[in-house]
């Protein structure tokens, strides 16, 4: 991506949302008028003078979304975001022995546990090519196994930042825009990529590189690059990792070559911090001020959050709403943006650097499994709408509903590929893979339309990795039309 397309995909519309979001906090709305026939009960907000956006207010009801996440620990590299010096990204081993002990938060993984990796880099001194680095570590005196389950890797250069339509269907996984969205996209097929070794067998007391990639920038147009890495992972025994940000050694003659394991280990042991740091987070109990979230190093507790969306804990279905009307669960939610629903369901941080985020915020890299046990107890056929979708962000609702607006302001908050299971009206069970680009308070079509016979059940899975570059909240509604 050239500097000029950077401007123009990401810092141009970001300038035009905090100028949006500037203005739709300010101006007072007026003309509430209702649209459409009488079963649809969507509100237009039009603001003063007429050439200003409209606000979209949908009626329905918001819920917390049922279930919570799993324990399965994750490596949480996103911190600093932005390289420009080589040093220690995040560790997990032990202080002892090491150079810089603030930089090692001694937590051992065993079993299940995922590596997330999120990082960026742009005109580095000589155009060096920065390597990222993942090394393993096994403290005991017996050998052990690390597999990897599924496992992808890219490039922003391989997976740019580019405008998509709303919906794309994406069976063939060539939809993506973003090297955290083509990564996440990867992992939620189950694919492991052919540069991800399948198993590390790691001897006593030694290490082994899981990565050792490159981001390049020297054959771009502009020395913009980033890498993002998604790593689902089981362990026979305890380990210990490490992500590492080192620029390419030189050959004899001059050419560049990546790190050896030698020297990620020299780094890690008489390494300090890699930078320049991120913002210095908002402390939880902070009650005034701008809130600061920042960026993620250290071990969230979380890698899948399965839900099933039913009327209540004493139910097993999901009856649909009257015509019209709508339910929205809220997904991914955060401090500061929990649109109505009191939830928060954001990943907690079990070991954290003490200048980097106090929570997973966002949730980059969990997957959320939603069933959905559709109900029609009514004595005719209904047809229900599914759209996943992002309203305008609110921690209490200021309308006591979910706002939009059209036109939508023009930074895209959720890129990423959505997974549909059902059956079709034919009675054959379909899995559909839709990748999704929409805006924030975008007005979208729905995901799936189902029709349901009278006093029928139906059952849709919604499954999706929430992909890093993406903002969040979002809801997942069910509307009957």
């Amino acid at each position: 991506m050239s500097l000029n397309q950077f401007t123009n995909k990401i810092i141009t519309p970001l300038c035009l949302f905090l100028l949006g979001l500037a203005i739709s906090q300010n101006l007072g709305y007026t003309n509430f008028q209702a649209i459409g026939d009488s079963n649809n009960s969507t509100v237009v907000a039009q603001t003063s003078p007429k050439s200003s956006p409209q606000e979209i207010i949908q009626p329905g009801e918001i819920r917390a979304l049922p279930g919570k996440l799993d324990t399965i620990p994750v490596f949480n590299s996103n911190s600093p975001e932005w390289i420009k010096t080589e040093g220690i990204l995040l560790s997990t081993f032990p202080p002892d022995g090491k150079k810089t002990t603030a930089a090692h938060l001694n937590f051992p993984f065993q079993g299940r546990f995922d590596i997330f990796a999120h990082h960026y880099t742009h005109t580095p001194k000589d155009l060096q090519t920065l390597y990222l680095g993942v090394i393993v570590h096994n403290p005991g005196k017996k050998s052990v196994t690390v597999d990897v389950l599924q496992g992808a890797s890219y490039l922003m250069q391989d997976a740019p930042f580019v405008t998509l339509a709303p919906y794309i269907d994406n069976n063939d996984n060539k939809a993506f825009s973003g090297p955290g969205d083509r990564a996440v996209s990867d992992v939620i097929r189950g694919i492991r990529q052919v540069d991800i070794p399948a198993q590390l067998l790691i001897p006593p007391g030694q290490s082994r590189l899981l990565l050792n990639h490159p981001i390049p920038v020297k054959n771009l147009e502009k020395p913009v690059n980033g890498r993002s890495s998604l790593l689902r992972l089981r362990s026979s025994g305890k380990v210990y990792t490490a992500s590492l940000a080192m620029f390419a050694r030189k050959n004899a003659d001059g050419g560049e070559r990546a790190p050896t394991l030698a020297e990620w280990q020299a780094l890690l042991n008489n390494g300090n911090f890699a930078g320049p740091r991120d913002k210095i987070p908002t402390p939880p109990n902070a009650t005034s001020g701008a809130l600061i979230y920042g960026r993620v190093a250290g071990v969230s507790q979380g890698s899948q959050w399965q839900a099933k969306l039913v009327d209540d804990a004493n139910t097993k279905v999901l009856t649909i709403p009257q015509p019209g009307q709508g339910i929205s669960y809220a997904l991914n939610t955060l401090k500061g943006g929990r649109l109505g629903s009191g939830q928060i369901q954001t990943a907690k941080m079990l070991v954290r650097y003490p200048d980097t985020a106090y929570e997973a915020h966002g949730n980059y890299g969990v997957e959320y499994n939603l069933s959905l046990p559709l109900s029609n107890n009514t004595k005719r056929s209904q047809k229900v709408a599914i759209t996943l979708e992002t309203p305008l962000k609110e921690d209490k609702l200021s309308q006591s509903n979910l706002r939009f607006r059209k036109p939508s302001l023009d930074f895209p908050f959720f890129r990423g590929t959505v997974r549909l299971r059902y059956v079709d009206e034919q009675g054959q069970n379909k899995t559909r893979y839709v990748h999704l680009w929409h805006r924030t308070g975008q007005v979208l079509e729905p995901l799936l339309q189902v029709v349901l016979p009278p006093s029928t059940k139906h059952m849709v899975q919604v499954d999706l990795i929430y992909p890093p570059d993406s903002t969040p909240p979002q809801v997942l509604t069910i509307r009957t039309l």
